[in-house]
């Protein structure tokens, strides 16, 4: 084991531990967004919903975009939000493959294991995915196993990305028993510009991949970008070496 003074490694999910594991994510999202607001052909309309950037965002955000394109007013959205969340999870929970392990990006699920092997590393998530469309994900993946539960930052604790380290280091912190966990130990691990984003907006590194749909001259606002996941585990060794 490698013993250092604690680390705390927040993950995004598509793009960063799983590739193309998102089309059925959508598909449930316009499922919902049918039964909940009557929106879109899932509904019997004759119209195709709106497309929308989804690369970084959270589910909320991208949900209420389309909802306003299709004159869903901003009030009608919020009254029935809670409802959207629980049906988007539900058809999600029915659509997405019993197994997921096949779109785990390579060499990742070894890195977890090993990172999970280690003394006073915490793992944990920020992403845009709703909680339980988050934990749906990553049990079907076999890798829910290397995360802490009732951690992370979620697209269901705020519509907005660059407030979810904040709270992850704060559920991390409480699971240490004090308060949030401290920003110098801190990195998020990330394939987008939006990832670097909500890094910087909390004060934190962050070592962008390449595995998403971006390259390494899209992430150049990180602190360092690896190619692959051989090159985050060097990265990430050596940052722990230098917490020990």
């Amino acid at each position: 084991m490698l013993n250092n003074g604690g680390m705390l490694l927040l993950f995004d999910i598509d793009g960063t531990l799983l590739r193309n594991a998102s089309k059925r994510h959508a598909k449930a999202l316009r499922v919902a967004l049918g039964r909940v607001y009557g929106v879109g052909p899932e509904s019997g309309g004759p119209e195709a919903l709106p497309r929308v950037e989804a690369a970084g965002r959270t589910d909320l955000e991208i949900a209420r975009e389309i909802a306003l394109l299709c004159d869903v007013p901003a009030e009608r959205f919020e009254d029935l939000r809670s409802e959207l969340m629980s049906a988007w999870l539900r058809e999600y929970a029915g659509l997405v493959e019993e197994d997921l392990s096949g779109r785990v990006v390579e060499g990742m699920a070894d890195l977890l294991s090993d990172l999970a092997g280690m003394e006073n590393v915490i793992l944990s998530l920020v992403t845009g995915n709703l909680e339980g469309i988050a934990k749906v994900k990553l049990h079907r993946a076999r890798l829910k196993s290397f995360f802490s539960p009732w951690q992370g930052g979620f697209g269901s604790d705020s519509e907005d990305r660059t407030d979810l380290p904040a709270i992850a280091r704060k559920r991390a912190g409480a699971l240490r028993g004090g308060g949030p966990y401290p920003r110098e130990r801190t990195i998020v691990i990330g394939d987008t510009s939006r990832d670097i984003a909500c890094a910087r907006a909390d004060g934190l590194r962050c070592i962008a991949v390449t595995t998403g749909p971006y390259g390494e001259r899209d992430l150049t606002g990180a602190d360092a970008v690896a190619k692959d996941v051989g090159q985050l585990r060097e990265l990430l060794l050596a940052q722990l070496a230098r917490m020990a």
